[in-house]
């Protein structure tokens, strides 16, 4: 019983080694992004991972992130939108609290996804995208402006532009641009 029970630890001791250095290599190549964001009353947080180009095609058919597929918008955990107060998305509203945001790249529009389940992940061991439909609670779509520039990290942030403000998302040669307003 003894032995068995060293062997255990052991066991134990090496998964937790493994998972902790799978992570954190995972981490190096795509390193966090944080983004609070404040104007007046409304605070916004947004959490996400940053994967680099590296040389790579990114949003194409055959891409990385292919066009028309759901893609869990960064690398590594799923990426999270957190709200203090309801945002207007052009008629659209999206109430406060804490979501998982996914998107559906396309050529000329992207749907943007804010769902109310957050997965610890956000792809399954299968590679697909652990998005419960379900639990969508707004779901818009912004325009795909090219670039002359290329951008070699994926960047989320939000700009203040007059009364209004964006969430936008940069990524090679694109860029995708959601106006919203305070509710």
């Amino acid at each position: 019983m003894k032995k068995f029970l060293i062997v255990l630890g052991i066991m134990a001791v090496l998964i937790a080694i493994s998972i902790y250095t799978v992570v954190t290599r995972t981490k190096s190549y795509s390193p966090e992004g944080n983004i609070e964001f404040v104007n007046g009353n409304l605070k916004i947080h947004v959490f996400y991972n940053r994967p680099s180009k590296k040389g790579r095609d990114i949003f194409a058919n055959d891409g990385l992130v292919p066009f028309g597929k759901v893609w869990r918008t960064g690398a590594n955990e799923a990426s999270v939108f957190e709200t203090n107060q309801s945002i207007n998305f052009g008629g659209k509203v999206l109430s406060a609290g804490k979501y998982s945001l996914w998107t559906i790249p396309g050529e000329q529009t992207w749907k943007i996804i804010f769902n109310s389940t957050i997965p610890s992940w956000g792809v399954g061991f299968d590679g697909q995208a652990q998005r419960d439909t379900a639990t969508d609670a707004l779901i818009i779509e912004a325009p795909v402006v090219l670039q002359g520039k290329e951008f070699e990290q994926f960047t989320i942030s939000i700009e203040k532009i007059g009364e209004e403000m964006e969430l936008v998302f940069i990524w090679d040669k694109t860029l995708v641009a959601a106006p919203f307003t305070a509710k």
